[in-house]
C-alpha cells in the first residue's frame, strides 16, 4: 500500500494552483514516501557527481538545483503539518523523520566526487559567462558543501555526520517538550476570576472550557497571546503570578525538563564548529550573515542595550509610583509589569487596549492586510473554498496582481489548538522558481490568536500587538510570494538569518498607521492614541529583545556554557545587570527560536532588520504618502523579488540609493532624542 505507485505523496500536487492533496495525506504514508524521494534523491546526485562531461554550471550546479523534487515536495509537507497540526500519528515518526533526513544530507553533502565537480566550477566561476545571480549560486553551493563537511578528512566526516544525527534528534525532542508543558497546562477559572479581562479574553477562555468538557468554567492557557492578554488586563495579582510562574517555568526541570538537552546541544555545536575550523558555533552561523561575525553583531546589541535599560528604569520608576499611589504594598513584579503598564497607556494616553480590541475582529485585521497589498503592489486575494487547508480552520487564497495575473496560492491558519506550536510563522509548500518555466509559490502562516472557528466570525479580537503579529508574518509571506527568480535555492526568504525578517518588520508600520486603523472604525480620539502610545514601553521591550540576543550570543562564543548553561546563564544576566522584573522574553527552556529553529546565534537578526525596517518607513513617511506608489515599486523590486540572487546589503543600497541608517532604530524605539 506504501510503495511509491499507490503513495499519495509521491505524486506531483496537482491540485489547483499548485496545492497539496492535504485531503490524501496519511501519517503513515510519510516515512515510507520519505525513503523512497530519497533514494530517488541519492540517484540523482549519483549522475551527476560521477558523469564523465566537465564541470559546468549547467551540469553540476543547475543540476542539482532540479534534482530532489520529490523529497523536497514532502518534506516541506510534513514539517509544515508537524509544527501546525501535529496529530499523535505525526508526532510518532517526527524523530525518525528528523534522523532520516539528517542522515540523507549528510551523504549528499560527503559525497566527495561531487564536492569536486563543486569546486571546479566555483574555481572558474568568473571565467564561465555566468550572471551574477549564478556567480551567487554557485558561491553559496561552494560554501554550503565546505560548512557540510564536504572537505573534512573521512573520519572527521564519521563525527561530523554523528554530531548532526544527534542534534537533529534533541531538537526534536526540544520541541516536542515545549508543546507538551504548554499544552498540559491551563489556567482553570470561574465566574468571580474573571475581573479585568476583555469581553474577547472572556469569550474565548469560555469556549476553551467548553470544548474540554468544562461548561461554565473559563480556560487560559500558556499560547503567548492568552498570557500577554491576561497580564494586561486581569486584576488579580495573585492569578497573574500563577500565570507568568507557569509559563516562565515551562521545561525548567520535571518530566519535560529541556536544561540536559540544551547542555548537549551547546557542546555539539561547538564541536561541529571546531572540527570546520571555526572559533566557535557563533562565528559559523554568522558567516553567511549581513553581520557577517558576532562582533558586529554584538556591536549592534551593545548601542541599543545601555539607553534600553535606562529607559526601562524610568518606566519601572513610573510603574512603581503608580502601585505606590493605589495603597499596593509590593515591589513591581514581572508579572505586575504589563497590568500597569497598561494603565499608563489608559491615563497618559487615553489607550484603552480593550476598546482597541473591539474594532479589530481577525477578519477585519486579515482584511486590511489584504487591502494593504492592493495598495502598495496592486495584489488581490479571493478565497478559494474548493481548495482544502490540512484543516477547516485552513483558508485558502488565490493571490493575483491586477496587472500580470496569477502570483501564487496563500494558506491562513491564525486560531489556536492543541497541536500547534506556540507563536507565529510563515513557511512555503513550494518555492518560486523558473528554471523550466514559471512555478508558482506555495506559502502558509500560522498563528496562535485566541478565538473560536471558523476564522471569519467576529468573536475573535485582537490587541494591537497581535495585529501587528498578523502584519508581520504576512510581510513573510508577500516575500515568498513576490519572488521572480530563477533557481529554487535563491526564491523568497531564502536570504540571509538577519535580512529576512526585514520585510516583515517593514509590514508591521501599517497596522499602526492611521489610514489602515481608521479602515476599521476606530475613533480618530482612539488612533491618536495608538499612535502617541507607541513610544512608550520601549524601555520594557528592548530590554527583554535584545537581552535574549545577548544571551543567544553568549552561550554560542563561550565554551564552558555548555558545562551548566543554567548557571552560566544566571551568571550572565548579571553581569549584563538584567532588570529583574523584565526578565528574558524567551528563557532557555522554551526557546525554540534558537534550539528548534533556525536562530541559534541569530537572534539579534530581529533587531537587525528592525534598524532596516526604521530606516526604510522613514522614507515611506517622508515621501508624504505612506503607499508611495514609486517607493512601493522599487521596495518589491529591489527587495522582495530578488531573493538572495545578490548580496542583501546591494538590495537595500538598490531601495534607497545608500547604505542603513545606524541610528534610525534608536529614533523608532525613542531611545534617542530627536
Amino acid at each position: 500500500m506504501n510503495d511509491h505507485l499507490t503513495n499519495a505523496l509521491l505524486r506531483p500536487w496537482d491540485g489547483p494552483l499548485g496545492a497539496p492533496p492535504f485531503a490524501l495525506v496519511r501519517a503513515e504514508d510519510f516515512l515510507p514516501a520519505l525513503k523512497v524521494a530519497a533514494a530517488w534523491h541519492r540517484a540523482e546526485v549519483t549522475r551527476i557527481a560521477e558523469q564523465a562531461e566537465t564541470p559546468t554550471f549547467e551540469n553540476t550546479i543547475a543540476a542539482l538545483e532540479r534534482s530532489g523534487e520529490a523529497l523536497g515536495r514532502v518534506r516541506r509537507l510534513f514539517w509544515t503539518l508537524s509544527s501546525a497540526h501535529a496529530a499523535a500519528g505525526i508526532r510518532a515518526i517526527e524523530a525518525e523523520v528528523s534522523a532520516l533526513l539528517s542522515a540523507h544530507s549528510t551523504v549528499i553533502n560527503h559525497n566527495a566526487a561531487l564536492a569536486k565537480r563543486i569546486a571546479a566550477v566555483h574555481a572558474s566561476r568568473h571565467d564561465a559567462g555566468l550572471t551574477p545571480a549564478q556567480v551567487r549560486l554557485v558561491e553559496s553551493s561552494y560554501a554550503g558543501a565546505r560548512r557540510s563537511g564536504a572537505a573534512l578528512g573521512a573520519e572527521h566526516k564519521e563525527r561530523f555526520a554523528a554530531i548532526q544525527s544527534r542534534l537533529s534528534d534533541l531538537s526534536v525532542k526540544f520541541g516536542h517538550n515545549v508543546l507538551a508543558a504548554t499544552a498540559d497546562w491551563i489556567l482553570d477559572l470561574g465566574e468571580d476570576d474573571l475581573a479585568g479581562l476583555p469581553p474577547s479574553q472572556r469569550d474565548a477562555a469560555a469556549a476553551r472550557a467548553a470544548a474540554a468538557g468544562a461548561p461554565g468554567r473559563f480556560h487560559v492557557t500558556l499560547d503567548r497571546t492568552d498570557y500577554e492578554s491576561f497580564l494586561s488586563f486581569s486584576t488579580r495579582r495573585d492569578l497573574r503570578e500563577k500565570l507568568w510562574r507557569a509559563f516562565t517555568g515551562r521545561c525548567n526541570g520535571g518530566e519535560h525538563d529541556n536544561w540536559p538537552i540544551i547542555a548537549e546541544i551547546l557542546a555539539l555545536r561547538h564541536e561541529r564548529a571546531i572540527l570546520l575550523g571555526y572559533a566557535d558555533h557563533a562565528h559559523y552561523a554568522l558567516e553567511d550573515s549581513m553581520a557577517h561575525t558576532p562582533a558586529a553583531a554584538l556591536a549592534l546589541l551593545e548601542q541599543l542595550w545601555e539607553p534600553g535599560k535606562r529607559r526601562a528604569a524610568e518606566e519601572a520608576a513610573e510603574l512603581q509610583a503608580l502601585i505606590d499611589a493605589e495603597g499596593g504594598a509590593f515591589t513591581l513584579a514581572a508579572w505586575d509589569w504589563r497590568f500597569y503598564a497598561e494603565q499608563v497607556r489608559r491615563s497618559r494616553y487615553a489607550l484603552d487596549g480593550a476598546a482597541v480590541a473591539k474594532h479589530l475582529r481577525l477578519d477585519a485585521v486579515r482584511q486590511a492586510a489584504f487591502d494593504t497589498a492592493a495598495r502598495l503592489y496592486g495584489l488581490s486575494f479571493t478565497r478559494r473554498e474548493d481548495i482544502p487547508g490540512y484543516h477547516p480552520d485552513v483558508w485558502a487564497w488565490e493571490v493575483r496582481d491586477k496587472a500580470t495575473g496569477p502570483v501564487g496560492l496563500l494558506f491562513t491558519d491564525y486560531l489556536a489548538r492543541p497541536e500547534k506550536h506556540g507563536g507565529a510563522w510563515m513557511g512555503t509548500l513550494r518555492v518560486q522558481e523558473a528554471m523550466d518555466g514559471e512555478v508558482l509559490p506555495v506559502v502558509y502562516l500560522v498563528a496562535n490568536f485566541a478565538g473560536a472557528p471558523p476564522p471569519d466570525t467576529g468573536a475573535t479580537r485582537l490587541s494591537i500587538d497581535e495585529a501587528r503579529t498578523l502584519f508581520h508574518e504576512f510581510g513573510h509571506a508577500l516575500h515568498g510570494l513576490l519572488s521572480r527568480v530563477t533557481y529554487p535555492s535563491q526564491s523568497g526568504t531564502a536570504v540571509a538569518r538577519d535580512f529576512v525578517e526585514f520585510p516583515s518588520k517593514l509590514m508591521e508600520n501599517w497596522i499602526v498607521s492611521k489610514e489602515v486603523l481608521s479602515g476599521f472604525g476606530v475613533p480618530e480620539t482612539l488612533i491618536e492614541a495608538i499612535r502617541n502610545a507607541l513610544s512608550y514601553g520601549q524601555g520594557f521591550a528592548t530590554t527583554e529583545l535584545i537581552g535574549c540576543s545577548l544571551i543567544d550570543l553568549a552561550i554560542h562564543t563561550c565554551e564552558q556554557a555548555s558545562a551548566d548553561p543554567r548557571a552560566f546563564v544566571d551568571s550572565e544576566l548579571e553581569r549584563l545587570g538584567m532588570p529583574p522584573a523584565v526578565g528574558l522574553r524567551h528563557r532557555l527552556p522554551y526557546f525554540t527560536h534558537i534550539f528548534d529553529g533556525g536562530y541559534a546565534s541569530a537572534y539579534y537578526s530581529y533587531a537587525w532588520s528592525e534598524t532596516l525596517d526604521a530606516d526604510a518607513f522613514e522614507a515611506f513617511a517622508a515621501s508624504g504618502d505612506i503607499f508611495d506608489a514609486r517607493l512601493a515599486e522599487r521596495f518589491r523590486k529591489e527587495i522582495l523579488s530578488v531573493g538572495d540572487t545578490r548580496d542583501p546589503m546591494e538590495s537595500f543600497h538598490a531601495f534607497l540609493d545608500r547604505a542603513p541608517d545606524p541610528e534610525a532604530l534608536m529614533r523608532a524605539r525613542n531611545l534617542i532624542d530627536v
